[in-house]
């Protein structure tokens, strides 16, 4: 019992996430993450180019090693998530980042948070879903309209599934229960 004691607090404190802002000594790193998993550092949603050296961010930290980031812009009282990466996965990382940013959110008076995946990426979706975001649209198409913008995107994911549409969730920060912010789409409100 001693030795499982010992062992379960020894985890808990090895998993110790801090997360914190992001700082100017982040970025090149942070665009190294980025490119890493997204082609370059720029990230292309709803048909804007995001460039990541450019946004807020987070930055997840395990034992002062950083594991994961956040990149996002807030505007007109709505703050969408441009980039979430964990480094090491199903350890609570991209969960932590998303309730410091909704703390954070709160605190700025925000009212809407959201973010886009694509249409294979479905360990994302179930993550998203998991965490009480809701799936407001399906943007049928929208991938086509990003490679315009970053041909990096790539036309098929590495299982083979076709990328063609983008996903947008939504976590509701004023009690509303859906989105007015919504447009262009097929709308999975009702």
């Amino acid at each position: 019992m001693l030795l499982k004691l010992i062992w379960g607090y020894g985890l808990r404190q090895m998993w110790s996430i801090k997360i914190r802002e992001m700082t100017e000594s982040d970025r090149d790193w942070a665009a190294a993450v980025v490119t890493r998993q997204f082609g370059s550092p720029e990230v292309v949603s709803r048909g804007v180019r995001h460039d990541t050296h450019r946004l807020e961010g987070l930055v997840a930290e395990v034992r002062d090693e950083r594991l994961g980031l956040l990149h996002y812009h807030m505007e007109g009282g709505r703050c969408e998530v441009v980039a979430l990466v964990a480094l090491s996965v199903r350890r609570g990382l991209g969960r932590k980042m998303l309730q410091e940013l909704e703390f954070v959110m709160r605190a700025r008076g925000c009212s809407r948070m959201w973010l886009v995946t694509t249409n294979d990426n479905h360990a994302a979706q179930r993550f998203y879903e998991a965490l009480g975001w809701s799936l407001v649209a399906v943007h049928r198409g929208a991938a086509a309209a990003a490679r315009r913008l970053k041909p990096e995107i790539p036309e098929r994911a590495p299982d083979g599934t076709p990328i063609e549409d983008e996903l947008e969730y939504e976590r509701r920060l004023d009690g509303e229960e859906t989105s007015d912010d919504v447009q262009g789409s097929i709308d999975l409100r009702s």
